[in-house]
């Protein structure tokens, strides 16, 4: 007699994208001395211990003055690593959604692609906040501290169960009308690039009434996609953050696009999904178009290099291989151009 297989669950908290250090990390367009290295990070480390008191302080401050001293303490972090931070604002809204006007709903869930470690400094540096966490950031010592000074609502990723408490928690955030970050992608693309977006943390704005706020996060050098900010595979923090030290005049462009709702209409699941693919359409659209492009208007059929998500299978292990190689390819500059 034969017996069913049982259905795998899916973890929507969990993912692993196809990009590795390996395969997408390229040499810095301009390296960093190694005086400039070893000055950046003793000034990282400064800010790091320094931030712990003003964490301490803050933690039970108001909302609103706890996130500025946040955003304060991001800047400094990211200035003192050399990655300077510009943030520009999008309008483009897709059909069938609208633009949420001040004073509609509670805060903003704002949700952008996920490329490193840094992302959620980036963030908090654009726009006050608090950032959406896995648990086990409350076990690291340091770390925890300077969470804790943010604000950070956290999920535990490992348990399903835990799914319905970690959405009504994100939902309570934005009642309040606290602005929380999240990264749907649920991993980390090297940015040539990203994944799909998924519909869980989307439940808490629904459940709030708040608006989903789409946002882009693009690290390059000059005018070109760079992926040396990135923290995907097994990479390790260490390493992510040597190559952030010796890069000279990384960039992480933060585009901010128009807060949208979409009608409440169907069941949950649906609704949803339909609000999390509006988002990832938008983010899509400006991730996977050239930099040049979005700068300077330039014409289509610019050559850009994307990592593919087709470009990594599954092994006999239940582990993702990274793919052999990001090719390069040109791509149209239209909002479905190069879909991973």
């Amino acid at each position: 007699m034969s017996v069913a297989a049982r259905p795998v669950e899916i973890n929507p908290w969990l993912r692993m994208g196809p990009c590795s250090p390996a395969a997408c990390v390229e040499p810095p367009v301009a390296a960093a001395g190694v005086l400039r290295r070893v000055s950046r990070l003793c000034a990282a480390a400064l800010v790091l211990l320094a931030g712990v008191p003003v964490a301490l302080l803050v933690r039970r401050a108001r909302t609103t003055w706890r996130a500025r001293m946040t955003t304060v303490w991001a800047r400094t972090l990211l200035r003192a690593l050399g990655v300077r931070v510009e943030a520009a604002a999008g309008a483009a809204l897709p059909a069938g959604t609208r633009a949420a006007g001040p004073g509609e709903g509670a805060g903003v869930l704002l949700v952008a692609n996920h490329v490193s470690w840094m992302d959620p400094l980036v963030m908090a540096a654009v726009v006050p906040s608090r950032p959406l966490a896995k648990r086990e950031i409350g076990a690291w010592p340091l770390i925890r501290t300077l969470a804790a000074g943010a604000g950070a609502v956290y999920i535990d990723r490992e348990r399903l169960s835990a799914l319905p408490s970690a959405v009504a928690t994100v939902a309570g955030a934005l009642r309040a009308g606290d602005t929380v970050v999240a990264f749907p992608e649920g991993t980390t693309w090297c940015g040539r690039g990203m994944g799909e977006f998924r519909p869980a943390v989307f439940q808490a704005a629904i459940d709030a009434g708040a608006a989903v706020r789409p946002a882009t996060l693009r690290y390059r050098e000059g005018a070109a996609t760079s992926t040396r900010g990135c923290y995907v595979g097994d990479d390790s923090l260490l390493a992510s953050l040597l190559r952030v030290a010796a890069t000279r005049r990384l960039v992480v462009e933060v585009t901010l696009l128009a807060p949208v709702r979409t009608a409440p209409a169907g069941r949950r699941p649906e609704a949803r999904a339909a609000l999390a693919r509006i988002a990832e359409a938008q983010v899509r659209a400006a991730v996977e178009r050239p930099s040049g492009a979005i700068r300077r208007g330039r014409a289509a059929r610019t050559p850009v290099t994307v990592c593919t998500a087709q470009a990594a299978m599954p092994a006999s292990s239940g582990t993702v291989q990274p793919p052999d190689s990001c090719r390069s390819r040109p791509i149209s500059s239209g909002p479905r151009a190069a879909s991973t």
